[in-house]
């Protein structure tokens, strides 16, 4: 038996740390695929098969409105920060308050990001730089990329000093070669809930549903808390 999954990158980490014991348990294959929430649903509505889902709060909503999710079976895995990344052996990054996440930016000399139009962070990304009156100076400087982990994958590969990275945390932690200097300051924050649900095409309803189940429950708490879920 075959279960395949949509998954936004946040929650990479805690789908692959779960993936082989579920397997052995059920004597099935999961095979997910990870990439931008936006990319995802597109995947979803373009009629590719998929029996469950972990996508953002607000997608799986408007999903579930449109008859894609089935009704009750939504589980909250918990909120995700947005936060900056340096490469590993390059100097920290003050991005504690506005201000300083400002000055940090403005002397960036290059911003490894994910897609700005279907990425949750991208799209938060898009308006910090433009609230914070650097889209302009730094549109030169972007390094825009599917999703936040080819980003921080990317941002590990880069050289040369001022190389930042910005999506969420979770990313930033499984990525190997870069690091976590900070979440964004309040004022710029952007903490989004991951939500897993079945989808009402599912081959395997019942199996999709226990790793829903799974995936949100209690016994996997202390993996998503460190796995950067802020739980």
């Amino acid at each position: 038996m075959n279960l395949t999954l949509f998954s936004g990158g946040a929650a990479q980490a805690v789908v692959t740390g779960l993936q082989q014991d579920f397997e052995s348990a059920n004597g099935c294959t999961l095979a997910p695929t990870f990439g931008a929430v936006g990319t995802m649903r597109d995947k979803l509505l373009a009629g590719e098969p998929c029996d469950l889902l972990v996508l953002s709060a607000a997608l799986i909503d408007q999903l579930a409105a449109q008859g894609h999710v089935v009704p009750g079976s939504a589980r909250a895995l918990g909120p995700v920060a947005t936060g900056i990344a340096v490469r590993e052996g390059t100097p920290e990054a003050a991005v504690g308050t506005p201000e300083a996440l400002k000055a940090t930016l403005a002397a960036a000399r290059g911003l490894y990001v994910p897609d700005m139009t279907k990425s949750s962070a991208g799209i938060h990304i898009a308006g910090m730089l433009k609230a914070l009156g650097l889209a302009e100076a730094l549109a030169g400087r972007i390094h825009e990329f599917p999703n936040g982990a080819t980003a921080m994958r990317e941002l590990a590969r880069s050289e040369g000093e001022g190389m930042l990275g910005c999506t969420q945390v979770t990313e930033i932690m499984y990525t190997p070669g870069v690091r976590l200097v900070g979440e964004l300051p309040a004022a710029h924050a952007l903490n989004t809930v991951y939500t897993a649900a079945v989808c009402t095409r599912a081959q395997a309803p019942a199996l999709a549903m226990k790793f829903v189940e799974l995936l949100a429950g209690e016994g996997t708490a202390a993996l998503r808390r460190r796995s950067g879920f802020g739980i």
